[in-house]
Parts: C-alpha cells; sequence; structure tokens
C-alpha cells in the first residue's frame, strides 16, 4: 500500500512543499480532509473577515501544493486563510478556498487568477464563494425534539447557533435546518453528521447544502466541495433517493426473516430437505465471495434472487467514498438498507461489486443470528 501511495504521489512536488515549509516556517493544520493555513494567520491584526471575502478556487492539478498555491493568491492581497482539500492518498481534491482581508482583494483574486496555468493546459476557476453556512437535514425520526437536537448537534460540530424544523403532511416528513456561524464549521459539521448519526443513533439521515430559496440544494450540482465527479463513480446512473430507512428500536433486535439461516451456514446441516448446504468455494475467500454465497442462500430457500440498489452518497474526509445500498430478497418482507464505506477504486464496477459484497456480507451475518 505505501508504495502504490509513493508510485501515486509527485515526489518532486511533495520535497518541494517540505522544503518551502521548513524555509518559511508556515503552519498548515490538517483537520478532517482539509489542510489550513491562517484562520488567522500570526501576523494578522484587525477583525476577522466579513461576507464577500473569500474565493472559490478549482481545477487545480491534484499534485499542486500550498507551496505554489498560497504565494500565487498572496500576490494579490494579505491572506487570512486558505484550505485546500486533501485525499486520504495524499494528493489535493482539486479545490480550495481562499480568504482575504476584504471584498475589494477577493475580486482581484478573481479578475488576475481566474483561468492562470499552474501547468500548461490546467487554467484554475476562481470565483466569489457563496459562504452556505445552512445545512438541511433530512429524513429525521417523527417526534424529535428541537431542544434535544440542538444539544446532540453541537455536541458534533462547533459553531450552531439555531435549528429550525419543517414538517410535513402528517408530521411524519421531517427535516432541520441548521444555521452555523461560518462556512468553516457548516462544511466541517457536513462532512460528520451524517456517519455520527448512523454510528449514535442507528438511523440514516441526510445531511445537503440549504439555499435561501428554503429549498436543498443537490451536490452534484450546486456544492462548492463536489467539485469534479469522483472519476470512479461516474459509471453509476443518478438514483432515485433512497426511501427513508426507519429508525431501528435500540432495546430489542429486528425481527428475524423467515427462516433462521445459521444452520444452512454451518457445514453438514440443512433446514430443508432435500438440499445440500451450499459448499463454500476454495479458490477465493469467503469474505470476497458473499454475494455468491448470498445468492445461493436465497436459491436454496426459493426466495428469489437479491435486488440492489445502490446509491453513491459522497466523498468523505476521510478518503473513503460512502454508499447507501437497499437489497430487496423477494421472499422476504422487509428489504435490507445501510452505508458501505469504501476505497477508492479504478472503475465503477469494481466499486459496484465492492459495495454488493459488504451489503452481501452484512445480511449474511444478520440472517445467521438465532
Amino acid at each position: 500500500m505505501e508504495v502504490q501511495r509513493k508510485q501515486i504521489l509527485n515526489q518532486e512536488n511533495l520535497a518541494s512543499l517540505e522544503s518551502w515549509v521548513q524555509r518559511t516556517a508556515i503552519k498548515l493544520v490538517q483537520v478532517n480532509g482539509q489542510r489550513k493555513y491562517g484562520g488567522p494567520p500570526p501576523d494578522w491584526t484587525g477583525p476577522a473577515p466579513g461576507p464577500g471575502c473569500e474565493v472559490f478556487i478549482s481545477q487545480i492539478p491534484r499534485d499542486i501544493y500550498e507551496d505554489k498555491l498560497i504565494p500565487l493568491f498572496q500576490s494579490v492581497g494579505p491572506l487570512y486563510e486558505f484550505r485546500l482539500m486533501m485525499n486520504f492518498s495524499g494528493q489535493n481534491r482539486g479545490f480550495a478556498y481562499a480568504k482575504y482581508r476584504d471584498p475589494q482583494s477577493a475580486a482581484a483574486a478573481i479578475r488576475c487568477l481566474h483561468q492562470h496555468q499552474l501547468q500548461q493546459g490546467a487554467p484554475l476557476t476562481v470565483r466569489r464563494s457563496t459562504e452556505k453556512r445552512q445545512l438541511c437535514l433530512g429524513d429525521l425520526p417523527a417526534g424529535v425534539d428541537r431542544e434535544r437536537l440542538l444539544q446532540v448537534l453541537r455536541g458534533l460540530s462547533e459553531g450552531v447557533e439555531s435549528v429550525s424544523l419543517k414538517f410535513g403532511k402528517g408530521g411524519k416528513k421531517v427535516t432541520a435546518i441548521v444555521h452555523y456561524t461560518s462556512h468553516y464549521n457548516a462544511s466541517m459539521a457536513k462532512k460528520v453528521i451524517c456517519e455520527a448519526f448512523k454510528r449514535k443513533f442507528g438511523i440514516i439521515i441526510t445531511v445537503k447544502w440549504f439555499s435561501f430559496s428554503n429549498k436543498p440544494k443537490q451536490d452534484e450540482d450546486e456544492d462548492e466541495e463536489a467539485g469534479e465527479p469522483f472519476p470512479a463513480t461516474k459509471g453509476f446512473p443518478k438514483p432515485c433517493p433512497l426511501p427513508p430507512v426507519r429508525p431501528l428500536d435500540r432495546d430489542r433486535p429486528p425481527p428475524p426473516p423467515q427462516e433462521n439461516l445459521l444452520s444452512l451456514l454451518t457445514p453438514g446441516l440443512s433446514p430443508v430437505a432435500g438440499c445440500p448446504p451450499p459448499a463454500p468455494r476454495r479458490d477465493v475467500p469467503a469474505s470476497t465471495d458473499a454475494v455468491a454465497l448470498l445468492l445461493r442462500v436465497c436459491e436454496v430457500f426459493k426466495v428469489g434472487p437479491p435486488l440492489y440498489d445502490l446509491q453513491f452518497l459522497h466523498a468523505g474526509a476521510d478518503g473513503f467514498l460512502y454508499f447507501a445500498y437497499r437489497v430487496l430478497i423477494p421472499g422476504l418482507p422487509v428489504p435490507f438498507s445501510g452505508v458501505a464505506q469504501i476505497l477508492p477504486g479504478t472503475s465503477a464496477p469494481l466499486l459496484r461489486g465492492e459495495v454488493q459484497r459488504v451489503a452481501a456480507e452484512r445480511i449474511l451475518k444478520h440472517l445467521a443470528q438465532p
């Protein structure tokens, strides 16, 4: 893995970055997939910049780092903050934010550096940052309490100012609009809230930017931080939204399926007369053959083949890709839903197979419960 990582990274550019950091004694801090300078820098005087002082930079070559970017954007005015989005591999994610002292400096950066070429044939895109500070949380459970939700969110993220709830017909569809003190705090929260709710409360919610038109923005089209589509997810068609997942009853396990499949997974036992248990393939590890094993289980019990519905959610700050899956087994009354955390791959078919494998392993484990 380390050898592959070194092959991906431009070692000459990395050495240039390290030399620049040592020479300038500049301080770069990495947190949740962002490497940040300033906010404020050591020599800053005066108040923090207000609205209109930040620019959004995209189309950055993936092997270009702060030693080239910060001096370039400092050439038009003093920087209060510079944030470069980083991948787990050590490459940048192709976009960054630069915040200046005043809107005039931000305008100068757009005027002077838009279409500037750091590499031949790779012009930068520089535009005004929208500095969004509101998140829309969807698929919250009915009966959620606003004050309790506010306390939870303040425990999970910094800079939460207020929370307001919106209820659909009959009070079943609940969304929350969360206001943050800054775009930075909101963007940090956006990276962790979804996974935190799944881990702490066993529910899957949606987290999107909120627009002033009171409609949640679609990340793929309007989120600055979406940047370019992740190459390995381009093969996934844009799916219909998955139905909301019901909250788990934490006091008791979910109801078992019609048959317990533990005996089927145990060599030598079979609950169905005349149907021998499926023999595990010996040419591949069991963990990589979960999809085939689940299909065999369904064939033996005559419940129909599993139907996989997969949806790409987002690229996490930790470098993983997050996918929602929903697997329907026709002969069972309740579909299986969850979120899979996958390392980036080279193609959509490989990613699809990996998500299916994770889903199949979890379903087999659930079906094997007594």
